[in-house]
């Protein structure tokens, strides 16, 4: 069984980066009152990548450690600087499969092998307030790193690591820095112990990590492989958080996904089509996968915040229960399929798919020209889309399945042309960002709409369900009639924010490139 841990932690070095850290004495630094020596701990860590060190490169560490209160397989996910998930499981002769799994969209089929030995020798410290409670850890490590491949070149050094206790506010390092300042203590330049045994005993990491930074000259090409790459990093980094159940992963990466996607057809000037269009049918396929589970999200979100708008007299049998129980049943079939689906042949493939496109990109002639007047025609051709879309959706008068089905491909629409303005906000600047800001307003409104159509699917199964109980379902009902409403308005409010939104104005910018 893996449990995950949030660590926050700044590490510090000498200030000359040469000699050896020493704690200084922490206990007048506010909030700190006392720190208590807890002793000595050896700590025997091997890390473990694939041949072309893909885990290093994007920040991932994967350790076996004997030693001290915390002995076991450790995985570190980055998630911001000085924070990083860490998901634990018990001791074990191989790698548990709980955490390669954790890893496969970056390991694909590479083996994990070690890499690289570190044995710390830690004095512990522990950093209480005036009331008793924990806020820090804090340790001097007297560090020993051995690479395992390569020749075994060996490197030392110590330094100081404050980690926060659980819950811990990050303002105590800004009120400690300045006495670590003072004791000859600096910010240390690696983010992780792995990143300085890498550098110091000569192991850098084969596989590069995505670039960030345009040229300085960007062409039309530059723009959009920078932002396919961008998404295309999203969808590896939220795979973790996926497979975990870590709140909003599985909609951050649809999102991804459903960029990429629109990304591939309203640039199709810079890529050519004939390469990017099974690749966009795959990702397609991945979104739905994952929308199966997104969509009960936010169908059970929305339910229990309207239910908790109802009067108590309205709220008639075991409501929330009955919802809880359609939410869990549906929420462990959508998990298994899931997790089956990132465990699937067709989901690494697509992996590679995507790297081999943007490592190889089919470019067009269009590509080559500069940014703006390139980027400026997709955005407003996807947005010539929406209009059409939703002129259609507003002349069709009848309420039901058809209104239904225009109101949803505009909303579509709607969506892909924010990609689209988002996508080129870094080549066009405030027009852009500005038009996605106002094509957000028409989406999500379109967006509640589908959203109340979805729910009322699922309050008609409840419903169902609740009756069969011999329980009462007036309630559900009386959602399902509420449901009605939300959508007549969405419907009702349509025309005026047409309006606003297709006010020319908002296009100006990107007609004058």
């Amino acid at each position: 069984m893996a449990d995950t841990v949030r660590e926050i932690e700044r590490k510090y070095e000498a200030g000359d980066g040469t000699g050896p850290a020493h704690l200084p004495d922490l206990s007048g630094a506010a909030p700190v009152a006392a720190a208590h020596d807890r002793g000595t701990a050896e700590l025997d860590a091997v890390y473990y990548d694939t041949a072309d060190r893909r885990l290093a490169a994007a920040g991932i560490t994967l350790r076996r450690r004997t030693g001290g209160t915390d002995a076991g397989w450790h995985l570190k996910l980055p998630v911001a600087p000085g924070v990083r998930d860490e998901i634990r499981a018990p001791l074990a002769a191989a790698v548990p499969r709980a955490l390669t799994a954790l890893v496969r969209s970056r390991t694909r089929d590479a083996p994990l092998r070690p890499l690289v030995r570190i044995v710390s020798r830690r004095q512990v410290h522990h950093l209480h307030d005036a009331g008793g409670t924990l806020l820090a850890e804090a340790g001097t490590d007297t560090v020993t790193a051995t690479a395992l491949t390569d020749g075994g070149a060996t490197a030392r050094w110590t330094e100081v690591e404050i980690e926060l206790a659980r819950g811990g506010d990050e303002d105590l390092f800004d009120a400690l820095e300045p006495h670590l300042r003072k004791a000859g203590l600096r910010p240390s330049d690696a983010p992780s112990k792995l990143a300085r045994a890498l550098a110091e005993t000569g192991i850098a990491p084969l596989t590069e990590p995505p670039a960030t930074s345009l040229p300085p000259k960007p062409t039309a090409g530059d723009h959009v492989l920078a932002y396919l790459r961008e998404q295309a990093e999203a969808v590896l980094t939220l795979d973790p958080g996926a497979r975990l159940g870590t709140e909003d992963a599985v909609h951050q990466m649809r999102v991804a996904t459903r960029r990429l996607r629109s990304a591939f057809r309203t640039y199709a000037g810079v890529l050519d089509r004939r390469v990017t269009d099974p690749l966009a049918a795959e990702l397609k396929w991945l979104a739905a996968e994952l929308g199966i589970d997104r969509d009960r999200e936010v169908v059970t979100e929305r339910l229990r915040e309207h239910l908790d708008e109802l009067p108590r007299t309205l709220v008639r049998g075991p409501v929330r229960a009955r919802l809880r129980i359609w939410s869990s049943r549906n929420r462990i079939e959508s998990r298994k399929r899931l997790t089956s689906v990132l465990d699937g042949k067709r989901y690494l493939a697509l992996l590679d798919s995507l790297d081999a496109l943007l490592a190889d990109p089919p470019l067009r002639t269009a590509a080559a020209k500069p940014p703006a007047p390139a980027l400026a025609k997709a955005v407003l051709r996807d947005y010539a889309r929406l209009a059409a879309r939703v002129e259609h959706a507003l002349a069709t008068a009848a309420p039901g399945p058809e209104r239904d089905t225009a109101l949803h491909d505009a909303r579509k629409a709607a969506k892909r042309t924010r990609y689209a303005a988002e996508a080129a906000t870094a080549g066009l600047g405030k027009p852009a960002k500005r038009f996605a800001k106002q094509l957000k307003t028409v989406q999500s409104l379109l967006g509640d709409h589908q959203d109340s159509l979805m729910a009322r699917g699922a309050l008609r199964t409840i419903a169902a369900q609740a009756d069969g109980a011999g329980e009462s379902a007036f309630t559900f009902g009386l959602l399902y009639g509420r449901e009605e409403q939300r959508a007549e308005q969405a419907e009702r409010e349509l025309p005026e924010v047409w309006a606003a939104v297709s006010d020319k104005r908002w296009r100006e910018g990107l007609e004058a490139q």
